[in-house]
């Protein structure tokens, strides 16, 4: 399995796809019903404008409608890839890549889905600059990442898949 970026339509790891539907249902079957049972209890208890209960709960809902919605988006037509399968030289989704900047300092990334990166440290999204100039990239390539800060210059020294770092 070689999955480059040409080829990625909305890529999700298998684990972190898993992660985001338990999420998913977390947040619908016990956070917003506890949230709107929250509100129905404040809304009874009179003046809904200078009631703080009422108005937390009102906000706290918005938040959590705001991120199933997000959620929803990601794992609707998730392209699911298990880096474990993938067999490649070159640095595609689902790569732990390990590179050295300018300053001689080593670094690791893995490339994973869109709101997948806070699941592992140092995990970067596909759609990510850093992500984007590693793409297709083999071992002893040199790199230039144009960020907001500046240019910033990696030699890719490893790449491994299937591991999660």
């Amino acid at each position: 399995m070689n999955v480059h970026l040409a080829k990625l339509r909305k890529p999700l790891t298998r684990e972190g796809h898993a992660k985001l539907v338990d999420e998913h249902k977390k947040l619908l079957l016990v956070d917003r019903p506890k949230v709107v049972d929250g509100i129905t209890i404040a809304a009874a208890e009179g003046d809904r404008s200078e009631n703080a209960e009422y108005i937390y709960g009102k906000k706290r809902l918005r938040e959590i409608d705001r991120r199933l919605r997000y959620l929803t988006t990601l794992i609707k037509d998730a392209q699911l890839i298990d880096p474990k399968q993938i067999r490649s030289e070159s640095v595609c989704f689902g790569a732990s890549v390990q590179v050295e900047d300018e300053d001689g300092i080593e670094k690791t990334w893995t490339i994973v889905g869109e709101g997948e990166t806070g699941f592992w440290a140092n995990s970067v999204s596909w759609k990510s600059p850093v992500a984007k100039a590693l793409f297709g990239k083999k071992v002893g390539d040199e790199v230039e990442v144009d960020r907001p800060a500046g240019v910033m210059s990696l030699i890719i020294r490893g790449i491994r898949y299937g591991s999660e770092s």
